[in-house]
């Protein structure tokens, strides 16, 4: 069940957030640093409803935020300096619904099976799935948020029992996204955004992409498959950080799968636009070459995606 929290307590949101957002260089107290927080964590909320993913939902104002709140701008025709003005508030607020919502768990949420998953490859390709490790991170990528946060929200509930109720991000009913005639992959704004027939950015994403040693393959390509609980080839002849020495294996489907939730293959071979089980590394790490989303944002893409839609990667 799902209930609307209009507003925390100030000192109680001071409680939740204290340690989450950085310190405002202007700031002249604690109270400052209160507001920023919860300025930052709204505005993450609103931004990822307005298709213009923050990546993990964590009430710091980080580089993907900033990327995030700069393509809102764009996208509205204000000036695209990333910062909370009046005019960008008035935009985002144009979505006027609570930050946080009631949730109340399910059997079904802490049944699991949630299994601390082996580090080696073969031990992790001898299991039915690779699944999460906890109802804490079952949760959080749920809710598109750290799991820091949602313990900071909720410091005294027991998430492992059905009946608990949880402050969490609203995001559980996100608007449809529109459906683009286009993707485009940005490596310089780190970024992949749908775009529609009159060259309108629909939605944007942080993403990670490419390396010095497997950079992005600039240029037009095509989607060629759209695969959801994707298993994974490990094949370390053609990963960079593999051990060589080790046997090619079959990873299981899960959340936890190197690929992730979902796999969208393009015309380049071995190339696509996956999912993750580290969120929180998403624009902020280099990959194999491939396009590397939250498993949320890929999940959304993949609901608009279709087969032969163009992509086309930039510099």
């Amino acid at each position: 069940m799902i209930r609307a929290v209009m507003s925390l307590p100030a000192a109680a949101l001071l409680a939740v957030l204290s340690g989450l957002a950085a310190a405002d260089p202007g700031s002249t107290g604690p109270a400052d640093g209160q507001a920023q927080a919860q300025s930052v964590l709204r505005a993450q909320v609103l931004l990822e409803r307005s298709h213009f993913s923050p990546g993990q939902i964590d009430g710091e104002p980080g580089s993907s935020f900033a990327g995030a709140l700069a393509g809102f701008q764009r996208s509205r025709d204000l000036a695209d300096d990333g910062r909370l003005g009046p005019d960008t508030w008035s935009a985002l607020e144009l979505d006027a619904v609570p930050t946080l919502v009631e949730y109340t768990l399910t059997q079904a949420d802490v049944a699991g099976p949630f299994t601390q998953l082996p580090e080696s490859i073969p031990d992790r390709a001898a299991l039915p799935a690779l699944g999460y490790e906890s109802v804490e991170e079952a949760l959080a990528e749920r809710f598109h948020a750290s799991e820091d946060l949602l313990r900071a929200l909720n410091p005294d509930a027991a998430m492992d029992q059905a009946g608990t109720v949880l402050k969490v991000p609203n995001v559980l009913d996100l608007p449809a996204l529109p459906t683009p005639v286009r993707i485009l992959v940005s490596e310089s704004d780190g970024v992949l955004r749908l775009i529609d027939a009159d060259d309108v950015v629909l939605a944007q994403f942080p993403a990670s992409m490419g390396s010095e040693h497997d950079p992005l393959p600039i240029g037009d390509w095509t989607v060629t498959t759209i695969a959801e609980n994707p298993v994974f080839d490990y094949d370390p002849a053609l990963l960079r950080d593999a051990d060589p020495d080790s046997a090619p294996a079959q990873l299981p489907a899960g959340p936890n799968n190197p690929v992730g939730a979902v796999w969208i293959g393009i015309s380049k071979p071995h190339y696509g636009i996956h999912g993750t089980p580290e969120p929180v590394r998403v624009g902020k790490t280099e990959s194999n070459g491939c396009i590397r989303l939250t498993n949320w944002s890929v999940r959304r893409l993949a609901q608009v995606v279709k087969v032969g839609m163009p992509v086309a990667m930039t510099e």
